[in-house]
């Protein structure tokens, strides 16, 4: 068996652990001193900071891409509400009231393989009227956009791109065929080579194995990526997902601790899914998160972020505006 207590000394002394290790550390017989090992190695490297973000659904559905768990598809028949672009004055309101709120960065997220020219140069404008109004950092997510489109982002202000690798690259076929893998790899370098951060990560629960989530950690560190959302699946009646078997506690607080072990320095994010761990979120907390989508998501329902603030607040944790 793996010596817990040298490993989270190695890490916090800057090694990175191989997949071998990742898989052996999901396999620690003693799961609470797994968690708080994570713990210590996120109050090492991130200190009792949170980070909060705010996304807006700023075109919905009708998305020709075939991702099994997204209710936003066209191949699957669900029953969310659908728009070519959000209303302007109802965007820039929604990230008004997150800056309100102490939220530290507001996203556009729109659905679809990318988003056209045209469809740019109306966000673009919307953003123009956020900065105008507020200090709130911006962020987009547009999925596999050209270069150039990211170059007009960060001309714009926006200093973050979010595209997920959703799961592990030996995984990622079995959810969706119409993009690979390697398309997001690709968005994901070009937004850094033009010097943006990067926002990726990943939904467990999609029938990946416990070792396919230490590969997805793994692909996300050697992207260097810092913010990684850690969404739990919302099986959505309609979508080939509908039912998926639900995540146990100890699966969820296990792949947040090793992803911290993997990812120590990285802004370990809840998203998608919270409402399923709410009755242990403070364990959580401290078994690695450090970060988190707060208020709704694309079209499941959120939490409120004063309710947020209080919790993290409550659970240790500071949160500065």
């Amino acid at each position: 068996m793996i010596d817990l207590q040298k490993l989270t000394e190695d890490v916090c002394a800057g090694k990175a652990l191989t997949h071998e290790e990742g898989v052996a550390l999901t396999q620690y017989p003693d799961k609470e001193a797994l968690y708080e090992a994570a713990d210590r190695i996120r109050t090492h490297f991130c200190g009792n900071n949170m980070d909060l973000c705010s996304i807006t659904n700023a075109k919905s559905g009708r998305c020709s891409q075939n991702c099994k768990w997204c209710s936003q598809s066209a191949h699957h028949t669900t029953n969310i509400e659908e728009y070519d672009l959000i209303e302007k004055d109802r965007a820039v309101h929604e990230a008004l009231e997150s800056a309100k709120a102490g939220v530290h960065r507001h996203s556009l997220v729109t659905s679809g393989k990318a988003v056209s020219d045209k469809t740019l140069n109306s966000l673009l404008d919307i953003y123009k009227e956020i900065r105008q109004q507020s200090s709130i950092n911006l962020c987009a997510s547009m999925g596999l956009i050209t270069k150039e489109q990211l170059q007009k982002l960060k001309a714009a202000g926006i200093s973050h791109y979010h595209c997920n690798l959703e799961t592990a690259p030996s995984f990622f076929p079995n959810v969706c065929t119409t993009h690979t893998i390697q398309d997001k790899i690709d968005v994901i370098l070009a937004a850094q080579s033009l010097g943006m951060r990067v926002c990726s990560g990943g939904i467990i629960g999609m029938g990946e194995t416990m070792e396919q989530r230490v590969e997805l950690a793994c692909a996300l560190r050697d992207l260097n990526i810092l913010s990684i959302p850690i969404n739990i699946l919302t099986p959505i009646e309609g979508t080939p997902l509908q039912n998926s078997n639900e995540l146990t506690e100890e699966e969820i607080l296990t792949t947040i601790a090793v992803f911290r072990f993997i990812n120590p320095k990285a802004n370990l994010r809840f998203a998608g899914g919270r409402l399923k761990i709410k009755t242990y979120q403070h364990k959580a907390l401290h078994a690695g998160i450090n970060s988190a989508l707060t208020g709704n998501y694309l079209t499941t329902i959120g939490s409120n972020t004063a309710d947020d603030i209080r919790d993290f607040t409550a659970s240790g944790f500071t949160i500065e505006r």
